[in-house]
């Protein structure tokens, strides 16, 4: 398998004043979807930064599946921080010794600046009338989404369906499981990132619903404008924190901690959450939410505790090997 190299970056955004080489250099390894996000993001940043200390700074992107790039941090990839979008992923790198066990303490909210939630995007004219879970198991229906062994985006996926499965069959795991074993089987094809996926259904034509992040169907439908690419909020859906870390064990060795910090704390600023907003993120400053309110439908929300007992029972089981989700991959 093979990972980015050692600060190898798929974007280089740099706020030159004077000096023809930046003084500050910071990488930022995150989800494979956050591309623009960031794009948007970093050059404001830097000039914050540059406002603030008089001090240029080069940030460095690097975007894969989550769970992906996790491993390749572990294996010496060398990210000063991470905006990740699920909390496991940093939990595998504190395990590894990378950041404290109480990475979450660290920033408000858990560590998480924004959120979002599973969500459809359909056909123009949404042809196979798609609104909710229970359409994505019709035999009639192609689904698509990326691979939950590498996709963050797509445990997401995988643990909203099985919660919508849950209220349907009383609580019922095996016939839980069975409804999302339904929709995987209409998966025609299973990318490594959010953004393979979104590839296969908006450039190579292939299917009738990508479900993916809300913040995600937002930025397609705008980059595929003339397709006429319609959103669907469905009728519940799960809270998915996008957390963010220093990997401290990183940035002491490259003795940026202090910019690392002051990376992740500005992404709380108003200036940083409206930005976010302005890209289909729902964001941790209510006045900024509230300004986007109309571009984000009310949806009710269920958590990961409240239908699952939290991430380590969820990994225990549904993402270890031979649990859950092992079995609904079975004849794949």
């Amino acid at each position: 398998m093979t990972f980015p190299t050692l600060r190898a970056a798929t974007v280089a955004i740099a706020l030159a004043a004077t000096p023809a080489v930046a003084q500050d250099s910071l990488l930022n390894t995150s989800y494979d979807i956050a591309r623009e996000l960031f794009e948007a993001l970093n050059p404001e940043f830097a000039a914050h930064w540059q406002e603030t200390t008089g001090r240029t700074v080069t940030v460095d992107q690097s975007h894969g599946g989550s769970s992906r790039q996790a491993r390749a941090i572990l294996e010496g990839l060398a990210a000063d921080v991470v905006t990740f979008n699920q909390e496991t992923d940093i939990d595998v790198l504190a395990q590894g010794g990378l950041l404290p066990e109480d990475w979450r303490d660290a920033l408000p909210n858990g560590a998480s600046p924004w959120y979002s939630l599973p969500a459809f995007l359909v056909r123009e004219g949404n042809p196979q009338n798609i609104q909710d879970w229970d359409d994505l198991a019709r035999d009639d229906v192609q689904v698509i989404f990326p691979n939950p062994r590498t996709s963050g985006n797509a445990r997401y996926t995988y643990l909203a369906a099985f919660a919508y499965g849950l209220e349907q069959n009383n609580g019922d795991e095996d016939a839980a499981e069975a409804f999302v074993k339904s929709i995987f089987d209409n998966v025609p094809v299973f990318d490594t990132g959010g953004r393979g996926a979104t590839q296969t259904f908006a450039e190579r034509n292939i299917g009738d619903v990508l479900v993916t992040f809300e913040a995600e169907t937002g930025g397609i439908a705008a980059a595929y404008a003339d397709q006429g690419l319609e959103r669907v909020t469905p009728s519940v859906s799960l809270f998915a924190a996008f957390p963010v870390a220093v990997v401290s064990g990183v940035t002491e060795r490259n003795g940026n901690t202090e910019l690392a910090t002051a990376y992740l704390e500005w992404l709380y600023t108003p200036e940083a959450q409206r930005i976010v907003a302005q890209n289909y993120y729902r964001v941790a400053n209510d006045d900024i939410a509230a300004e986007f309110a109309d571009s984000l439908p009310e949806v009710r929300l269920v958590t990961v505790d409240e239908v699952f007992g939290g991430w380590d029972a969820i990994q225990e089981n549904h993402f270890a090997e031979g649990a859950r989700l092992d079995n609904v991959f079975v004849n794949q």
